[in-house]
C-alpha cells in the first residue's frame, strides 16, 4: 500500500516510517506510528482478564511494518483478508493513528453511524 505524500513525509519524520498495523472491531485496520502503538499496546496489555478476547484481537493481530523509500508498506495477507481489503483503500486520519478501509465497508459504516443518530455524549457539541 502506498502512503499518500502528505502523510508520508510526516511519518518519515515522526517515526522514521516505522508503523504497526492491527485489526479494528469495526472491520478496518488501524495503523499507528510505532511509538504511539507501543504506548497503546501497554494500555491494552493492562486490561483485565474479562477483556482477554479483545486483547487477542488487537495484540494478536499486530504487525510491525516499515515504509520503503517510495513510501509503501506491505500489509500482510492475513490482515488484508480479515478486513476485506482489495486494491483500492481509504486511509482516514484519526489524530493519533490512521484507519485503513475498504471503500464499500467505509461507506456502509458511515451510513450506519448516521442512521444511528448522534450519541448523547455529543449533545453539547456544536458544528
Amino acid at each position: 500500500m502506498s502512503i499518500p505524500a502528505k502523510h508520508r513525509d510526516a511519518l518519515a519524520i515522526q517515526c522514521e516510517g516505522r508503523l504497526t498495523l492491527t485489526k479494528h472491531p469495526d472491520g478496518c485496520l488501524l495503523m499507528y506510528p510505532r511509538h504511539v502503538w507501543e504506548a497503546k499496546r501497554d494500555q491494552i496489555a493492562a486490561w483485565p482478564m474479562s477483556a482477554r478476547g479483545w486483547q487477542r484481537i488487537l495484540l494478536g493481530n499486530a504487525s510491525d511494518v516499515e515504509m520503503d523509500s517510495a513510501g509503501r508498506i506491505l500489509v500482510a495477507p492475513e490482515l488484508r483478508d480479515a478486513v476485506g481489503l482489495g486494491r483500492e483503500v481509504i486511509l482516514s486520519g484519526m489524530f493519533t493513528h490512521f484507519e485503513i478501509w475498504d471503500p464499500a465497508k467505509r461507506a456502509e459504516n458511515e451510513l450506519q453511524t448516521i442512521d444511528a443518530g448522534m450519541p448523547d455524549a455529543l449533545n453539547d457539541f456544536s458544528f
